[in-house]
């Protein structure tokens, strides 16, 4: 079976006699599963969800795409990074405006695995910083021009998601949408914008889609080429 899970999205729930007890990994394609005993409750799961977000968070963080960092590279809207050589013997990360700098050692490397989690911690405190700025302007402009409500936004990273929108109006947004063309941010906070007032895939959701954004089949194609991973 499927539950929905307003920050991590979709989770398969599978049964097994040779479970003992929960547990919940990362699956090949980043979703999350849960496996419990046969005659568990299902209530344990989301229960083991709210107990356990933090941890969640980091196994999600540790299993995404690792991305290949260059110095000069572009980070979301405004920010590059930057690398210098030092003397240190340990990698230091840090941010001056737009520029996140990588003082990395002579004997390190930018693809050393403790030097990739150390940029990628700079690269989403950057994102956090950008889309904090931009993503609830645009969805305040957005809803009010489409009379969409919602109740509050919230900001993820460990999700293979780029947004989702809550039974209750609670609208979760990437912040590695500041990745993307701007025309992909909008079509995304109007899909999950739309979830308002049809909380499935319906035909009547998609028209609502298509209301506000006639080119949202164009969109919805190139944002299949994205990777919501940081």
């Amino acid at each position: 079976m499927i539950i929905q899970d307003p920050e991590f999205g979709k989770i398969t729930v599978r049964r097994s006699p040779r479970s003992s007890q929960i547990r919940i990994r990362v699956a090949p394609d980043g979703t999350l599963r849960a496996s419990l005993p046969l005659y568990a409750p299902v209530f344990l799961v989301k229960r083991l969800l709210k107990t356990s977000r933090d941890e969640l968070r980091t196994m999600l963080s540790q299993a995404q795409v690792t991305e290949n960092y260059y110095d000069g590279q572009q980070v979301g809207k405004s920010h590059s990074l930057i690398v210098t050589r030092s003397a240190s013997t340990t990698v230091k990360v840090s941010r001056r405006a737009q520029r996140i700098i990588i003082a990395l050692p002579h004997t390190k490397n930018l693809d050393d695995s403790d030097v990739v989690r150390a940029v990628r911690d700079g690269v989403i405190a950057a994102l956090r910083l950008e889309a904090k700025s931009y993503l609830p302007k645009r969805l305040s402009f957005l809803s009010d021009k489409l009379g969409l409500e919602y109740e509050k936004v919230r900001f993820s990273h460990a999700s293979g998601r780029w947004g989702s929108c809550s039974s209750t109006g609670t609208i979760s947004l990437n912040i590695a949408l500041m990745k993307l063309p701007f025309e992909l941010i909008d079509y995304v906070i109007i899909h999950e914008l739309s979830h308002t007032q049809h909380m499935n895939h319906s035909q009547a959701f998609w028209d609502l889609v298509g209301k506000a954004d006639p080119e949202y089949r164009t969109h919805r194609r190139a944002l299949k080429q994205e990777n919501p991973s940081i």
